[in-house]
């Protein structure tokens, strides 16, 4: 969590790399930052000895050498005019200061990019400067040079605005004190855009990435200096170089300095006994509360909270990885998101709010990309703790013996970025492909001695989830496969599929996140024209037009899950753990086509690619959304600067159809841990860019992305999955009866995804007054079905008390047309069995039950029961082993998307839903029934699966889901007592 000091450095932060300042200021305030004597080096000997060191940023661990850049500064060493230093001219403005009057007071508002600012220029700069922008336009080469390395500016920042506040007779006289400094150095080789960011609070100040000490409160706050910060986005649109800087602000050089429309008269009137000057954007009063501080409530159980430090991932500020001076290649051919933050985020540039809606509270919703997919599954895939409970137990438990294999299997699609930068890296040099290990991910970059800090950059990639250049340089089809199959960055890939998809080929041999990614030096999206100086200049990528990025094959390669059935240290065979693209490709919600062309049969009558549901591109109305897909400086929302591209370069088009990466499915409890446990998840509440004043506690103008993700499935939990009716409910004379239909709206079986998400119904019976005479699916506060009563029904519990044996046999609900007692329940799910201990063992589809259940992922042999409802227009088996065969996959892909253990149930044929006839006798309800009401509940984690990771490992990542599990508090929420409401029938009344 937040310190005391970390507020103002965000702060700082922000103001430095895009936003503008805010505040009250009371009557006619002078400049806050006058100190009166000279603010000059005192200690030209220690600057002497610093001067060297702060030139080369890279020469150091980013840690240390921030503690040497900020003495260097704190000293005010580059305040040396006689060592070659200049400075502005004066206290400049970087934007206009409007007077409004309202209520018999003036009011001043700042639009500026910054504080009122006063630049320091190293000798470096100067020459530079001279000979690539020099007063005589005329003059400029065609091509400027590089700025040199070490070549240093050094930017103060001065309250209140406007700058006329702080035009005072001596500037040396200045320290900005109020707002601190921003410093660009030059290090072409550290970074593509050549220049290390760096940013200076005069109290309270620490380094970015520090060496955290049990009990040590820790910071989720994005780093506030280093290499590839996100300050490009404003930078990235200078004409060269990724500076404006320009000699006609300097003093003693030729020309006037760039001004603003001010209008401070009302400051100075004597008539004004009080004024108010309030500007756009306010970033100094952040502050976070720790959820773990103290007793936390959790159904009903007061939960001591865990030794600081003791569960928690290591912190968002470390996910830092940029691209080298020397790339893109290779050996950067995956980033960290904030690579992406400052340009596909809302609210970046701190003047102009693009892919924002109006939201709760006079909060806006950030509809951006970085905005929307950071607080997603995907975005937090790199730190789920319901998957490293999961690893903890196939790699323990289930396969010990193969404990690496495993841990790269799963790290290669939860972390996919880290394992494969990770594979690229190593193999570099000719060797084997490696394999990529759970403990790496707790690596941090200090201290810059630890054992295997060298590690550091792949666990930051991989914690960072499936991020931006996992998904956006993703090429399939036949063509790019031959151009890049042979490419470095691909060169662990054909081990990869030969592993997962052996026999398969085109499409299918992508199965399982096997896809091969295009050209370090590009990334794809889906609008044409993309502007491509700025991210050139920032990233040295292009961005280009690849209709691939709008194919749920993106999607297909890694929501086919094709896996190895692993006993000891022998594969039995293959078996698909999840078929979601293949369950979408068989139904009529299919398009039809792929990256290659057409499939067999077409496109269905509700043809929806995955993305049209999961990154929705509607409005309110049902129209299109539309919005510029960025947030940088352009000519058309910022004020004017020197040396900018012209406007053609830099002006974004509005794109209609912008997408929202919600990619949401129904996991809400994962999203109410991460929010409710974001300092052990490592990452803040608060969205970085989206701050703003809300006294008087801050929680920004943007609507907290956990939340706006957490209100996004609800959203589709309610409206865009399923519907539950009841007909006919009557009482015959003996018994009550009534039928019960789900209606699957998804283009998918619904759960779908990993095996252990379950749907179920709860149907009850009613008296007049609404008390429950009878009811099947009733839960307890853990989510676990009861019967009448209050006992658990049979498959709820795998373990007995204290993990001590299995329960014999392991009963199960199977799948129901009729439902007659209370300790029956209808519930969608799909169950698999493990291989037999030892011996011969057949495996796949229609393969004989031999063994027992199993979460495994890697050991599923046979399929049990899966009645979990079929999407519309669902395919005949023949159908889907055509289409099956087109994507390059076998007879096995169309049999086991298919039903299981349904018997013959007529809904199972064509799919769409399910109809459930209750018969109830009247002897087992007790009193007259006047209605009837059936709830279609999710759970994600359901019991029998948790209940199997506490039971089947011990650890740290086990501890921590069973904590969070244990603390959550769900009480009086959708999702209360650990079954999220999808639908309900409301109650239908008994015709009697």
């Amino acid at each position: 969590m937040l310190d005391n000091a970390r507020p103002r450095l965000l702060a700082l932060l922000m103001l430095v790399c895009s936003a503008v300042l805010a505040g009250p200021v009371l009557g006619d305030t002078p400049c806050a930052d006058d100190q009166k004597v000279q603010q000059i080096p005192t200690n030209l000997e220690l600057c002497a000895e610093l001067d060297p060191v702060v030139r080369k940023p890279s020469a150091l661990p980013l840690g240390d050498y921030e503690v040497k850049l900020n003495t260097y500064l704190d000293k005010m060493c580059y305040r040396n005019v006689k060592a070659g230093w200049a400075m502005d001219k004066t206290v400049r403005d970087t934007g206009p200061f409007i007077a409004t009057l309202a209520d018999g007071q003036y009011t001043g508002t700042y639009y500026g990019t910054h504080a009122p600012v006063l630049i320091w220029y190293s000798p470096e700069m100067m020459a530079w400067l001279r000979a690539n922008r020099p007063s005589d336009a005329a003059a400029t080469p065609a091509v400027p040079a590089p700025i040199p390395d070490g070549a240093i500016m050094v930017k103060e920042m001065y309250s209140p605005p406007p700058a006329s506040t702080c035009r005072v007779p001596d500037l040396l006289t200045l320290k900005p004190l109020t707002q601190g400094v921003a410093a660009m150095v030059r290090d072409s080789a550290a970074s593509r855009d050549g220049w290390f960011w760096g940013a200076l609070a005069w109290s309270g100040w620490t380094p970015d990435w520090i060496t955290v000490k049990p009990g040590q409160p820790v910071t989720t706050a994005p780093a506030f200096s280093g290499f590839g910060q996100y300050c490009v986005n404003c930078h990235a649109s200078a004409r060269d170089n990724l500076t404006f800087a320009s000699l006609s602000n300097i003093k003693d050089e030729a020309g006037t300095y760039l001004n603003f429309l001010s209008q401070d008269f009302f400051r100075i009137q004597s008539d004004q006994v009080f004024t108010r000057f309030s500007q756009v954007l306010r970033h100094d009063h952040l502050q976070l509360v720790n959820p773990a501080a103290g007793m936390i409530q959790g159904s009903g159980t007061s939960v001591p909270a865990p030794p600081p430090g003791s569960l928690t991932m290591p912190s968002q500020t470390y996910d830092h990885v940029w691209i080298p001076g020397n790339g893109p290649g290779a050996a950067s051919a995956f980033v960290t998101s904030d690579q992406c933050v400052g340009c596909h985020t809302a609210g970046g540039t701190g003047l102009q709010y693009e892919m924002t809606v109006p939201g709760p509270d006079n909060l806006l919703v950030n509809l951006a990309p970085y905005g929307t997919w950071r607080t997603s599954p995907m975005g937090l895939a790199g730190r789920d703790p319901v998957f490293f409970a999961q690893l903890a137990s196939e790699t323990q438990t289930f396969h010990p013996t193969m404990s690496a294999k495993v841990q790269d299997t799963c790290l290669g699609c939860h972390g996919i970025q880290g394992q494969r930068q990770f594979s690229i890296d190593r193999t570099a040099g000719g060797g084997a492909c490696p394999e990529f290990l759970r403990e790496t991910l707790d690596i941090v970059p200090v201290p810059a001695n630890a054992p295997n800090v060298h590690l550091a950059p792949f666990a930051a990639l991989a914690r960072d989830g499936v991020s931006c250049t996992a998904c956006h340089r993703m090429v399939l089809g036949q063509a790019a496969t031959d151009r890049f199959k042979d490419a470095p960055q691909n060169r662990c890939m054909k081990q990869r599929q030969d592993f997962f998809n052996p026999g398969l080929s085109g499409f299918a041999s992508t199965f399982t996140g096997s896809f091969l990614v295009g050209a370090p030096d590009q990334l794809y999206g889906p609008f044409k024209d993309p502007k491509v100086k700025p991210m050139l200049h920032s990233l040295g990528i292009t961005p280009v037009r690849d209709n691939t990025i709008l194919s749920s094959e993106l999607c297909g390669s890694c929501h086919t899950v094709h896996l190895p059935v692993l006993r000891n240290d022998e594969t039995l065979g293959h078996v698909y753990e999840q078929t979601t693209y293949a369950e979408w490709a068989f139904s009529a919600f299919r398009t039809g086509d792929t990256p290659d062309g057409k499939l067999p049969f077409g496109a269905g009558k509700q043809a929806q690619s995955c993305q049209d549901c999961h990154m929705p591109k509607t409005d309110k109305t049902g129209g299109l959304f539309s919005s510029k897909i960025a947030a940088i400086q352009e000519h058309s929302n910022f004020p004017q600067v020197e040396n900018g591209l012209p406007s053609e370069d830099i002006d974004l088009q509005v794109r209609e159809g912008f997408a929202r990466h919600t990619l949401v499915g129904l996991n809400v409890f994962l999203i109410d841990m991460a929010d409710q446990f974001a300092d052990i998840f490592g990452i803040p509440k608060l969205d970085p860019m989206m701050l703003a004043p809300k006294e008087p506690r801050v929680m920004g103008m943007g609507v907290p992305p956990l939340t706006a993700t957490r209100d996004a499935m609800l959203d589709q939990a309610a409206n865009r999955t399923a519907t539950i009716t009841v007909s006919n409910p009557a009482n015959t004379g003996t018994a009550l009866t009534a039928t019960v239909t789900v209606t699957n709206k998804s283009g998918h079986k619904l759960p779908s995804g990993v095996g252990f998400r379950r749907g179920f119904v709860d149907f009850k019976v009613l008296d007049a007054t609404g008390r429950i005479l009878w009811e099947s699916g009733r839960t307890d506060d853990q989510g676990v079905i009861l019967d009448q009563a209050g006992q658990p029904i049979a498959g709820e519990h795998w373990w007995k008390s204290n993990c001590d044996g299995r329960v014999e046999g392991t009963p199960y609900q199977p799948h129901y047309q009729i439902i007659t007692r209370q300790d029956q329940a209808q519930i969608y799910q799909e169950l698999v069995t493990a291989p037999p201990a030892a011996g011969p063992a057949s495996c796949g589809p229609s393969a004989p039950v031999s063994g027992p259940l199993t979460t495994s992922f890697l050991s599923i042999c046979a399929k049990l029961k899966d009645n979990r409802l079929l999407p519309a227009g669902f395919l005949p088996l023949p159908a889907r082993q055509e289409i099956s065969h087109a994507l390059g996959a076998g007879d096995d892909l169309a049999e086991e998307s298919g039903p299981t253990g349904t018997g013959t149930d007529p809904d199972y044929t064509t799919g769409g839903g399910d109809t459930l006839r209750y018969t109830i006798p009247l002897a087992d309800i007790p009193g007259p029934a006047a209605s009837v009401e059936a709830t279609l509940y999710y759970q994600a984690t359901p019991p029998y699966f948790l209940e199997d990771r506490a039971c089947t490992a011990k650890g740290t990542d086990t501890d921590r889901l069973a904590y969070m599990t244990k603390a959550l508090k769900l009480v009086g929420k959708p999702e209360a007592d650990w079954k999220l409401q999808l639908v309900s029938s409301g109650r239908v009344p008994v015709r009697r």
